[in-house]
């Protein structure tokens, strides 16, 4: 976990070498081949957790038990299909937008916040599912060196975007925020899926806000 913003930002480095590899295609297809090998590189690992939270959320009925077996089942329902389609719709328009600007700098950011914040959930968020790939993470999660390397990624996103960077960062603080407080209220911590979920939606929120050039000095 401790390599975690690395990851992303390997993943944000295959995004711009797509985005450049495609530069000739127009920008709709373009955003459409850069967010397949988005999903491609990633293993659709994280949707995975999306769909599986989203399902467990609408299906669970506000209860704990019923909500945590539900993220166990391997079919998905209808609220994991809206969800999915939703998510990567958004993605796709975001990426439109900022391809048509030439915009490196926010393939390789929003991979590298989503991951960051995944450590981030689990230091500061009980791990409710025993005997989880997550869990063995979290029981051997080195809490000094995770909050230094957080903290590192941190400045080192403001020092390449500068002001720039202040926008998304905040949009996935406030996503963090307000999906850890739900995690906690309906299952009273985190679990693999709903840490992919959080994966998702911020790397989402991070494209979104990027892609509103004029409040963000672009």
């Amino acid at each position: 976990m401790l390599f975690y913003p690395v990851v992303g930002l390997i993943i944000g480095a295959l995004l711009a070498a797509a985005g450049w590899l495609t530069r000739q295609a127009g920008v709709t297809l373009q955003a459409a081949l850069v967010l397949a090998v988005w999903v491609m590189v990633t293993g659709a690992l994280h949707l995975d957790g999306l769909g599986d939270t989203a399902d467990a959320w609408v299906g669970g009925l506000g209860n704990r038990e019923r909500t945590l077996a539900i993220m166990k089942d391997p079919y998905s329902g209808p609220a994991a299909v809206v969800v999915l389609v939703l998510v990567l719709l958004i993605k796709f328009a975001a990426l439109s937008e900022i391809l048509a600007r030439h915009d490196v700098m926010v393939l390789l950011l929003a991979p590298v916040i989503g991951r960051t914040v995944v450590p981030v959930l689990f230091l500061t968020t009980p791990y409710v599912r025993p005997g989880g790939i997550g869990a063995v993470l979290a029981s051997n999660l080195p809490r000094r060196v995770m909050l230094g390397v957080v903290a590192a990624t941190a400045v080192t996103i403001v020092f390449l975007d500068g002001q720039a960077a202040l926008a998304p960062v905040a949009a996935a603080a406030l996503v963090f925020v307000g999906l850890r407080s739900w995690m906690i209220r309906r299952i009273g911590g985190t679990t693999g899926d709903t840490a992919g979920a959080l994966v998702e939606l911020v790397e989402c929120a991070v494209l979104v806000v990027q892609a509103f050039p004029a409040t963000l000095g672009r």
